[in-house]
């Protein structure tokens, strides 16, 4: 409706030019807002307020002639304008009740796909091998989840690539350490990654002998020694069975086949530094190899280097990541490159993105954009630890998690039997977690509290996994299927109406979280659809309900809802409950 709404301003602005009202070179960005108060209506626009200036007319007077150069249509019931200029507009009950059915009946909830469809290459996760994943490696993964989830429903094309640091001089010191453990010791030591490397960093920090072994150690995996390669290949494969454990937990869609790591690109990052040597990008700088780009300059003026070789030989981050461009847009044929990493890498791929166009490893149609996101955080106001005051583990924060929430649901529900307490306790417990994460806003830090992302109150999983429940608890009452239901939408509550309002803006709000790269989008909207189910289910009656047609939609009404807290929270990566 929105679109619709939008393409019938555009065409009154197209007869206003025409008949000289307002300039013919004027091009504005017509766009319309949910207004606050949603008694004014339905949607609402500035259009007038900003093109009065231009037109040199009164706001009002001109939002009265768009008013009366809008085309025929069947879609607006009434508008209004109000104060300096704001048009206002109410949506005709037929064409609610046609977007209702069409959801209803639609297998994707009404949402319209893309309207081109894209081969997106989703870039998250991305945790280093070295040690298991930890709590800093929970945004990247369920975030970029999310975003995957809905681009592919929105019929792109998604390949996901798993960029983990598997490679570099802290596995010269891993490897040392594994040379000095053997068979049963050495399998046992690496059954638990972060004690394994702390003691190969003990090592290091404390015996000269062992710190220059773990050099060499990576010059030889570097130039393709067997043994050294057959050692760090067993620590890689227990370290991203540690991640597939997590990812698996977490339901990420993230397996070893999206796995593309950097040691992967180890055989073209020499043609890189040539590339750019013969393209006379190259400058030589204190011994290392750098790009000097004038897009990128420090306090003084001076341009930014671009490091792609060390003054060793050694290569770099960079290095590695034009050589991700060129893979990720030459074999994997990507249209949109989407990076999500923590937004203190923002320069270093905006020095990446225009280093790899201005180099021709990328077309100059290519879309590149990294989406950074900030640092979950403790109460105390810094990055969250463990009680020991250590990085917490994934697996550790996942476990408490489930056991918080086991707590919570045999408390809630005495009744269950315990294996249905372990499975809600899992679901509960997961699914708070990556909701407390998605629902605030990407680009924010954000306390992570327990009592508050187990909360039954406010914007929190268990209250949508509730939702989802009681409106399910109505069709276990009546015996009836919810997507067996006949009979036409029937609207003439408030709260049915705000409910069907809510219910069609699913399709407006999943384009969103796809252009924007904002899941807090989806759960925001989800919690007030929520909100708007509970002010209907309260009001009207829906078993109860003496008129047959009445209680058919209402139960319409109810499916629905259902239909899209499901999709929604599908699309987040949460699991679904139908009792609690």
């Amino acid at each position: 409706m929105k679109e619709q709404l939008e393409q019938l301003l555009a065409a009154a602005v197209a007869q206003l030019k025409e008949q000289g009202t307002l300039p013919a070179e004027l091009s504005p960005r017509i766009q319309l807002d949910r207004p606050r108060d949603k008694s004014h209506g339905d949607f609402a626009t500035n259009l007038a307020l900003m093109l009065a200036k231009p037109a040199g007319m009164n706001p009002r007077a001109l939002a009265e002639a768009l008013l009366a150069a809008l085309p025929e249509n069947t879609l607006v019931a009434e508008t209004t304008i109000a104060g300096p200029g704001f048009i206002n507009f109410v949506i005709s009950q037929d064409q609610l009740v046609q977007q209702l059915e069409h959801a209803y009946q639609d297998a994707k909830v009404g949402v319209a796909g893309a309207e081109q469809a894209q081969r997106i290459v989703i870039d998250y996760s991305s945790p280093n091998l070295a040690k298991e994943m930890h709590v800093g490696h929970l945004r990247s993964a369920i975030i970029g989840d999310a975003v995957a989830r809905v681009c592919e429903f929105l019929g792109h094309t998604v390949i996901r690539q798993n960029h983990v640091g598997d490679w570099g001089t802290q596995f010269g010191m891993l490897l040392a350490h594994m040379e000095e453990l053997e068979g049963s010791e050495l399998a046992m030591e690496l059954s638990n990654l972060e004690t394994f490397y702390k003691a190969a960093k003990k090592r290091f920090d404390e015996s000269p002998e062992f710190a220059n072994r773990a050099r060499e150690l990576v010059v030889s995996l570097q130039s393709g020694d067997e043994k050294c390669l057959n050692l760090w290949q067993q620590f890689i494969d227990v370290s991203l069975s540690h991640c597939q454990e997590v990812y698996d937990r977490l339901g990420v869609k993230l397996t070893r086949a999206d796995v593309m790591a950097e040691s992967a690109y180890n055989d073209d990052l020499a043609q890189v530094v040539e590339d750019l040597r013969s393209q006379g990008l190259l400058v030589e700088d204190q011994g290392a190899q750098c790009v000097f780009l004038d897009e990128f300059k420090n306090k003084e003026g001076e341009a930014l280097p671009v490091i792609v070789q060390k003054s060793g030989g050694g290569y770099l981050y960079a290095t590695t990541d034009l050589a991700a461009v060129r893979y990720r847009q030459n074999v994997l044929k990507g249209d949109h490159l989407m990076y999500f990493v923590d937004q203190r890498q923002g320069l270093h791929f905006q020095q990446i993105f225009t280093l790899a166009k201005k180099a021709g490893f990328a077309r100059e149609d290519l879309q590149m954009d990294h989406y950074g996101f900030g640092t979950v955080m403790g109460k105390d106001g810094r990055p969250y630890k463990s009680r020991d005051g250590g990085v917490t583990k994934l697996a550790d924060l996942l476990d408490q998690a489930e056991s918080r929430a086991l707590a919570l649901v045999q408390e809630k529900n005495t009744e269950l039997s315990a294996e249905e307490h372990a499975n809600i306790a899992k679901v509960v417990g997961i699914s708070s977690v990556k909701y407390a994460d998605l629902s605030k806003n990407r680009t924010s830090d954000y306390i992570f509290d327990w009592d508050t992302m187990l909360s039954f109150e406010g914007n929190t999983a268990p209250y949508l996994l509730y939702a989802y429940t009681r409106v399910m608890s109505v069709f276990a009452k009546a015996n009836v299927k919810p997507d067996a239901l006949s009979g036409t939408f029937v609207l003439n509550d408030e709260r049915e109406i705000a409910l069907a309002n809510a219910l069609v803006r699913f399709n407006e709000v999943v384009h969103t979280v796809a252009n924007k790269a904002m899941p807090h989008f989806l759960c925001g909207y989800l919690f007030e659809l929520a909100g708007a189910f509970s002010s209907f289910y309260e009001a009207c009656p829906i078993l109860q309900a003496e008129d047959e047609n009445v209680q058919q939609s209402r139960l319409k009404l109810a499916a629905l809802t259902a239909k899209t807290l499901h999709q929604g929270m599908e699309l987040l990566g949460i699991e679904t409950l139908d009792k609690m």
